[in-house]
């Protein structure tokens, strides 16, 4: 089962966060299938490419909770 969840990256106190398309089985650090959008909480900036995301819910993906609230602030 896909899912699209976000995934840690950056720096120490400056984190930015992947919001990607991943097999649920693998870790949070795993590799994913797509990269859909970033979210930089500092900025509190969201750039998710919308055709993509639709792709994968098309596709069968489901959408972690946390995503759900960040496709609804954009």
């Amino acid at each position: 089962m896909i899912k699209i969840r976000l995934t840690k990256q950056g720096k120490k106190n400056d984190h930015f966060f992947r919001v990607v398309a991943i097999e649920d089985k693998r870790k949070v650090t795993g590799k994913p299938l797509d990269i859909i959008g970033y979210w930089y909480p500092r900025k509190d900036s969201i750039e998710i490419d919308k055709d993509k995301l639709e792709a994968w819910i098309k596709n069968g993906a489901l959408l972690s909770k946390k995503v759900k609230t960040l496709i609804q602030k954009a």
